[in-house]
Protein backbone atom coordinates (compact mmCIF):
# COMPACT_ATOMS: atom_id res chain seq x y z
CA UNK A 1 0.00 0.00 0.00
CA UNK A 2 0.95 3.33 -0.85
CA UNK A 3 1.83 5.07 2.70
CA UNK A 4 1.25 8.42 1.28
CA UNK A 5 -2.18 8.02 0.85
CA UNK A 6 -3.34 6.34 3.85
CA UNK A 7 -7.40 6.10 4.02
CA UNK A 8 -8.86 5.88 7.39
CA UNK A 9 -9.33 2.67 7.57
CA UNK A 10 -5.56 2.12 6.58
CA UNK A 11 -4.30 4.88 9.34
CA UNK A 12 -6.57 2.75 11.90
CA UNK A 13 -4.89 -0.14 11.14
CA UNK A 14 -1.23 1.02 11.13
CA UNK A 15 -2.18 2.48 14.40
CA UNK A 16 -3.27 -1.01 16.05
CA UNK A 17 -0.12 -2.37 14.98
CA UNK A 18 2.29 0.34 16.34
CA UNK A 19 0.02 -0.04 19.48
CA UNK A 20 0.23 -4.68 19.20
CA UNK A 21 4.08 -3.71 18.16
CA UNK A 22 4.89 -2.03 21.87
CA UNK A 23 3.29 -3.98 23.55
CA UNK A 24 5.72 -6.90 22.42
CA UNK A 25 8.18 -5.64 25.15
CA UNK A 26 6.18 -3.43 27.40
CA UNK A 27 3.33 -4.40 30.03
CA UNK A 28 1.25 -1.09 30.14
CA UNK A 29 -2.45 -0.23 29.78
CA UNK A 30 -3.62 0.48 26.07
CA UNK A 31 -4.86 4.01 27.50
CA UNK A 32 -1.64 5.05 27.89
CA UNK A 33 -0.43 3.47 24.30
CA UNK A 34 -3.47 5.25 23.38
CA UNK A 35 -3.01 8.35 24.68
CA UNK A 36 0.89 9.07 23.69
CA UNK A 37 -0.04 7.81 20.37
CA UNK A 38 -2.76 10.50 19.62
CA UNK A 39 0.18 13.47 21.12
CA UNK A 40 2.32 12.00 18.37
CA UNK A 41 -0.07 12.53 15.90
CA UNK A 42 -1.13 15.66 17.19
CA UNK A 43 2.42 17.28 16.72
CA UNK A 44 2.33 17.35 20.54
CA UNK A 45 4.88 16.35 23.44
CA UNK A 46 3.92 14.05 26.21
CA UNK A 47 4.95 14.21 30.07
CA UNK A 48 4.72 11.07 31.99
CA UNK A 49 4.97 11.03 35.39
CA UNK A 50 5.63 7.72 37.78
CA UNK A 51 7.27 6.23 40.54
CA UNK A 52 10.99 4.95 39.56
CA UNK A 53 11.06 1.61 37.92
CA UNK A 54 7.46 1.70 36.08
CA UNK A 55 9.09 1.28 32.43
CA UNK A 56 8.93 5.33 31.48
CA UNK A 57 11.95 5.08 29.63
CA UNK A 58 11.49 1.98 27.72
CA UNK A 59 8.20 3.17 26.96
CA UNK A 60 9.81 5.66 24.96
CA UNK A 61 12.48 4.39 23.37
CA UNK A 62 10.23 1.10 22.28
CA UNK A 63 7.44 3.41 20.80
CA UNK A 64 10.17 5.31 18.95
CA UNK A 65 11.50 2.03 17.45
CA UNK A 66 7.97 0.84 16.78
CA UNK A 67 7.66 3.81 14.60
CA UNK A 68 10.48 4.16 13.07
CA UNK A 69 12.15 6.86 14.51
CA UNK A 70 15.37 8.10 15.54
CA UNK A 71 15.71 8.11 19.41
CA UNK A 72 17.78 9.93 21.95
CA UNK A 73 17.68 9.93 25.48
CA UNK A 74 18.66 12.67 27.57
CA UNK A 75 19.52 12.82 31.49
CA UNK A 76 18.75 15.72 33.13
CA UNK A 77 20.71 16.52 36.26
CA UNK A 78 21.55 19.04 37.66
CA UNK A 79 24.57 20.68 35.99
CA UNK A 80 23.10 20.33 32.85
CA UNK A 81 23.75 23.11 30.44
CA UNK A 82 21.28 24.39 27.61
CA UNK A 83 23.86 23.38 25.40
CA UNK A 84 24.18 19.95 26.49
CA UNK A 85 20.43 19.82 24.98
CA UNK A 86 20.14 22.26 22.11
CA UNK A 87 24.29 22.16 20.71
CA UNK A 88 26.39 25.08 20.62
CA UNK A 89 29.02 26.37 17.55
CA UNK A 90 32.23 24.94 17.85
CA UNK A 91 35.32 26.06 16.69
CA UNK A 92 36.78 24.28 13.15
CA UNK A 93 40.66 24.90 13.96
CA UNK A 94 40.91 23.14 10.39
CA UNK A 95 38.47 25.24 8.64
CA UNK A 96 38.97 28.69 10.37
CA UNK A 97 35.47 28.91 11.72
CA UNK A 98 33.03 27.72 14.11
CA UNK A 99 30.69 25.08 13.02
CA UNK A 100 27.14 24.22 14.76
CA UNK A 101 27.70 21.01 16.90
CA UNK A 102 23.98 19.75 17.04
CA UNK A 103 22.79 18.70 20.30
CA UNK A 104 20.49 15.67 21.21
CA UNK A 105 17.40 17.18 20.77
CA UNK A 106 18.10 17.07 17.20
CA UNK A 107 16.37 13.73 16.70
CA UNK A 108 12.61 12.39 15.88
CA UNK A 109 11.46 11.37 20.00
CA UNK A 110 13.71 13.31 22.43
CA UNK A 111 13.38 11.38 26.35
CA UNK A 112 13.54 14.43 28.29
CA UNK A 113 14.62 11.78 31.23
CA UNK A 114 13.94 13.29 34.82
CA UNK A 115 12.75 16.26 33.40
CA UNK A 116 12.68 17.74 36.95
CA UNK A 117 15.95 17.54 38.07
CA UNK A 118 17.88 20.19 35.71
CA UNK A 119 17.62 23.92 36.58
CA UNK A 120 14.92 26.07 34.86
CA UNK A 121 17.62 27.78 32.32
CA UNK A 122 17.73 24.44 30.84
CA UNK A 123 14.13 23.20 31.25
CA UNK A 124 13.40 26.43 29.30
CA UNK A 125 15.77 25.42 26.41
CA UNK A 126 13.01 22.49 25.21
CA UNK A 127 10.83 25.42 24.94
CA UNK A 128 11.91 26.82 21.88
CA UNK A 129 12.09 22.84 20.68
CA UNK A 130 8.80 22.11 21.71
CA UNK A 131 6.74 25.13 20.59
CA UNK A 132 8.76 26.15 17.24
CA UNK A 133 10.53 22.21 16.16
CA UNK A 134 13.47 24.84 15.88
CA UNK A 135 16.63 25.64 17.90
CA UNK A 136 18.67 29.22 18.02
CA UNK A 137 21.81 29.46 19.20
CA UNK A 138 23.91 32.75 18.55
CA UNK A 139 21.39 34.34 16.15
CA UNK A 140 21.21 31.24 13.92
CA UNK A 141 18.35 29.11 13.63
CA UNK A 142 18.55 25.25 13.35
CA UNK A 143 15.51 23.33 11.97
CA UNK A 144 14.60 20.09 13.88
CA UNK A 145 13.89 16.70 12.07
CA UNK A 146 10.28 16.04 11.34
CA UNK A 147 8.50 14.44 13.37
CA UNK A 148 9.60 15.80 16.62
CA UNK A 149 8.13 14.86 19.74
CA UNK A 150 9.63 15.40 23.06
CA UNK A 151 8.70 12.45 25.75
CA UNK A 152 9.65 14.16 29.22
CA UNK A 153 9.42 12.15 32.65
CA UNK A 154 9.41 13.20 36.11
CA UNK A 155 9.16 11.20 39.19
CA UNK A 156 6.36 12.21 42.40
CA UNK A 157 9.14 11.25 44.80
CA UNK A 158 12.85 12.42 46.09
CA UNK A 159 11.63 16.15 45.01
CA UNK A 160 14.83 17.59 47.52
CA UNK A 161 17.04 19.03 45.23
CA UNK A 162 14.18 19.21 42.06
CA UNK A 163 12.98 21.84 40.05
CA UNK A 164 9.65 21.58 39.21
CA UNK A 165 8.17 22.65 35.70
CA UNK A 166 6.68 26.24 35.64
CA UNK A 167 3.36 26.14 34.29
CA UNK A 168 3.86 27.80 30.99
CA UNK A 169 6.27 24.66 30.54
CA UNK A 170 3.64 21.91 31.60
CA UNK A 171 1.14 23.81 29.45
CA UNK A 172 3.24 23.23 26.17
CA UNK A 173 2.67 19.26 26.69
CA UNK A 174 -0.93 17.74 24.91
CA UNK A 175 -0.72 14.80 26.37
CA UNK A 176 0.41 14.19 30.45
CA UNK A 177 -0.41 10.17 31.43
CA UNK A 178 1.40 7.83 33.72
CA UNK A 179 1.66 4.09 33.72
CA UNK A 180 1.38 2.81 37.03
CA UNK A 181 2.01 -0.52 38.09
CA UNK A 182 1.15 -3.11 36.27
CA UNK A 183 -1.03 -5.98 38.00
CA UNK A 184 -0.15 -9.65 39.06
CA UNK A 185 -0.55 -10.87 35.79
CA UNK A 186 1.31 -8.23 33.76
CA UNK A 187 4.26 -8.63 35.94
CA UNK A 188 4.29 -12.20 35.53
CA UNK A 189 4.01 -11.48 31.51
CA UNK A 190 7.20 -8.98 32.28
CA UNK A 191 9.45 -11.58 33.66
CA UNK A 192 7.79 -14.17 30.43
CA UNK A 193 9.45 -11.55 28.51
CA UNK A 194 12.36 -11.32 30.58
CA UNK A 195 12.95 -14.96 30.53
CA UNK A 196 12.59 -14.49 26.32
CA UNK A 197 15.38 -12.82 25.55
CA UNK A 198 18.84 -12.17 26.35
CA UNK A 199 19.65 -8.64 26.43
CA UNK A 200 18.72 -6.36 29.73
CA UNK A 201 16.32 -3.49 27.99
CA UNK A 202 13.65 -5.07 25.28
CA UNK A 203 13.46 -3.64 22.24
CA UNK A 204 10.74 -3.85 18.76
CA UNK A 205 11.49 -3.65 15.14
CA UNK A 206 9.68 -1.18 13.43
CA UNK A 207 6.26 -1.66 11.93
CA UNK A 208 5.78 1.70 10.12
CA UNK A 209 8.17 4.30 8.61
CA UNK A 210 8.52 7.82 9.25
CA UNK A 211 6.89 8.95 6.44
CA UNK A 212 3.66 6.55 7.51
CA UNK A 213 3.87 8.63 10.63
CA UNK A 214 3.81 12.73 8.67
CA UNK A 215 1.16 10.99 6.69
CA UNK A 216 -1.32 10.21 10.09
CA UNK A 217 -0.06 13.63 11.35
CA UNK A 218 -1.13 14.72 8.29
CA UNK A 219 -4.59 12.72 7.76
CA UNK A 220 -5.23 14.29 11.39
CA UNK A 221 -5.69 17.84 9.88
CA UNK A 222 -8.20 16.77 7.49
CA UNK A 223 -10.43 15.44 10.33
CA UNK A 224 -13.84 17.38 10.58
CA UNK A 225 -14.71 18.85 13.96
CA UNK A 226 -18.28 20.11 13.75
CA UNK A 227 -18.99 23.16 15.29
CA UNK A 228 -21.12 21.58 18.37
CA UNK A 229 -18.04 18.99 19.14
CA UNK A 230 -15.98 22.47 19.24
CA UNK A 231 -18.20 24.02 21.84
CA UNK A 232 -18.27 21.24 23.81
CA UNK A 233 -14.88 21.56 23.97
CA UNK A 234 -14.52 25.10 25.03
CA UNK A 235 -17.24 24.67 27.46
CA UNK A 236 -15.47 21.70 29.35
CA UNK A 237 -12.68 24.31 29.44
CA UNK A 238 -14.57 27.08 30.66
CA UNK A 239 -16.06 24.71 33.05
CA UNK A 240 -12.63 24.17 34.27
CA UNK A 241 -11.84 27.69 34.89
CA UNK A 242 -15.17 28.91 36.99
CA UNK A 243 -14.67 25.33 39.01
CA UNK A 244 -13.90 26.65 43.02
CA UNK A 245 -11.15 23.98 43.66
CA UNK A 246 -8.81 25.52 40.63
CA UNK A 247 -6.71 29.00 40.49
CA UNK A 248 -6.68 28.92 36.59
CA UNK A 249 -8.31 26.14 33.92
CA UNK A 250 -7.59 25.28 31.05
CA UNK A 251 -5.90 27.76 28.68
CA UNK A 252 -6.84 28.88 25.58
CA UNK A 253 -3.29 26.71 23.77
CA UNK A 254 -4.73 24.29 26.03
CA UNK A 255 -8.13 24.51 24.37
CA UNK A 256 -5.96 23.76 21.03
CA UNK A 257 -3.73 20.95 21.86
CA UNK A 258 -7.39 19.69 23.57
CA UNK A 259 -8.57 20.05 19.87
CA UNK A 260 -5.62 18.67 18.44
CA UNK A 261 -6.19 16.06 20.48
CA UNK A 262 -9.41 14.92 19.59
CA UNK A 263 -8.70 14.89 16.05
CA UNK A 264 -5.97 12.23 16.36
CA UNK A 265 -7.92 10.25 17.85
CA UNK A 266 -10.61 9.86 15.51
CA UNK A 267 -7.53 8.92 13.04
CA UNK A 268 -6.78 6.42 15.26
CA UNK A 269 -10.02 4.98 15.60
CA UNK A 270 -10.83 5.20 11.35
CA UNK A 271 -12.84 8.02 10.93
CA UNK A 272 -12.99 11.41 9.24
CA UNK A 273 -14.81 13.18 11.84
CA UNK A 274 -14.13 13.96 15.57
CA UNK A 275 -17.34 12.67 18.12
CA UNK A 276 -18.08 13.37 21.36
CA UNK A 277 -16.58 10.64 23.08
CA UNK A 278 -13.01 11.24 21.28
CA UNK A 279 -13.26 14.68 23.77
CA UNK A 280 -14.27 12.66 26.70
CA UNK A 281 -11.59 9.68 26.08
CA UNK A 282 -9.10 12.30 25.72
CA UNK A 283 -10.09 14.91 28.37
CA UNK A 284 -8.37 13.87 31.37
CA UNK A 285 -5.08 13.43 29.54
CA UNK A 286 -5.12 16.80 27.74
CA UNK A 287 -6.33 18.69 30.64
CA UNK A 288 -5.74 17.40 34.23
CA UNK A 289 -1.78 19.18 33.96
CA UNK A 290 -3.23 22.26 32.81
CA UNK A 291 -5.15 23.12 35.96
CA UNK A 292 -3.60 25.26 38.82
CA UNK A 293 -5.34 24.64 41.98
CA UNK A 294 -6.47 26.83 45.07
CA UNK A 295 -4.51 26.99 48.01
CA UNK A 296 -7.37 25.01 49.55
CA UNK A 297 -7.76 22.43 47.26
CA UNK A 298 -3.75 21.90 47.23
CA UNK A 299 -4.07 21.38 51.38
CA UNK A 300 -6.83 19.12 50.85
CA UNK A 301 -4.74 17.18 48.10
CA UNK A 302 -7.13 17.21 45.41
CA UNK A 303 -6.64 15.42 42.08
CA UNK A 304 -6.95 17.44 39.15
CA UNK A 305 -8.41 14.69 37.67
CA UNK A 306 -11.46 14.66 39.90
CA UNK A 307 -12.02 18.33 38.54
CA UNK A 308 -11.94 17.13 34.75
CA UNK A 309 -14.53 14.25 35.80
CA UNK A 310 -16.64 16.71 37.50
CA UNK A 311 -16.83 18.94 34.25
CA UNK A 312 -17.26 15.76 32.17
CA UNK A 313 -20.97 15.18 34.00
CA UNK A 314 -21.74 18.76 34.55
CA UNK A 315 -21.43 19.68 31.09
CA UNK A 316 -24.13 18.61 28.48
CA UNK A 317 -22.76 16.18 25.63
CA UNK A 318 -23.69 17.38 22.38
CA UNK A 319 -24.86 14.86 19.33
CA UNK A 320 -22.20 14.29 16.76
CA UNK A 321 -23.03 15.61 13.43
CA UNK A 322 -26.04 14.69 11.05
CA UNK A 323 -24.17 12.68 8.94
CA UNK A 324 -21.94 10.90 11.38
CA UNK A 325 -23.44 7.50 13.01
CA UNK A 326 -25.46 7.52 15.58
CA UNK A 327 -23.62 7.01 19.36
CA UNK A 328 -25.67 5.42 21.58
CA UNK A 329 -26.73 7.00 24.80
CA UNK A 330 -25.58 4.31 27.04
CA UNK A 331 -22.14 4.59 25.51
CA UNK A 332 -21.72 1.21 23.53
CA UNK A 333 -19.64 2.34 20.94
CA UNK A 334 -16.70 2.50 22.77
CA UNK A 335 -17.93 -0.79 24.45
CA UNK A 336 -18.84 -4.39 23.64
CA UNK A 337 -19.40 -2.91 20.14
CA UNK A 338 -15.71 -3.26 19.07
CA UNK A 339 -14.51 -0.19 17.57
CA UNK A 340 -11.22 0.56 17.55
CA UNK A 341 -10.40 2.55 20.69
CA UNK A 342 -11.76 -0.46 22.71
CA UNK A 343 -10.02 -3.03 20.26
CA UNK A 344 -7.24 -0.78 22.14
CA UNK A 345 -8.70 -0.95 25.78
CA UNK A 346 -9.72 2.66 25.81
CA UNK A 347 -12.74 3.65 26.99
CA UNK A 348 -14.82 6.75 28.11
CA UNK A 349 -16.17 6.59 31.57
CA UNK A 350 -18.80 4.58 32.01
CA UNK A 351 -21.05 7.26 33.88
CA UNK A 352 -20.73 9.44 30.84
CA UNK A 353 -23.08 8.75 27.98
CA UNK A 354 -22.67 10.66 24.86
CA UNK A 355 -26.13 12.70 25.07
CA UNK A 356 -27.21 15.02 27.00
CA UNK A 357 -30.12 14.54 29.41
CA UNK A 358 -32.96 15.34 27.18
CA UNK A 359 -31.42 13.29 24.47
CA UNK A 360 -30.48 15.41 22.18
CA UNK A 361 -28.81 14.13 19.10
Amino acid sequence: MDEASLTPEAAAGRCRDIVDRVEEAVVVERRVLYETLAAVIARGHVLIEDVPGTGKTVLARVFAEALGLTFTRIQFTPDLLPADVTGSNIYNEHEGRFEFAEGPVFTNVALADEINRAPPKTQAALLESMEERQVSVDGTTHDLPEPFVVIATQNPVEQEGTFRLPEAQRDRFAVKTAMGYPDADGEMDLLEMRDNRRTLAPSVDAVVRPETVLELQELAEDVRVDEAVCRYIVDLARATREDDRTEIGVSPRGVQRVFEAVRASAVIDGREYATPEDVKRMARATMSHRLILTTEATVENVDPDDIVRSVLDSVDVPGVSPDAPTVPANGESSGEGGTEPDSMGVDAPAEESTTDGDGQS
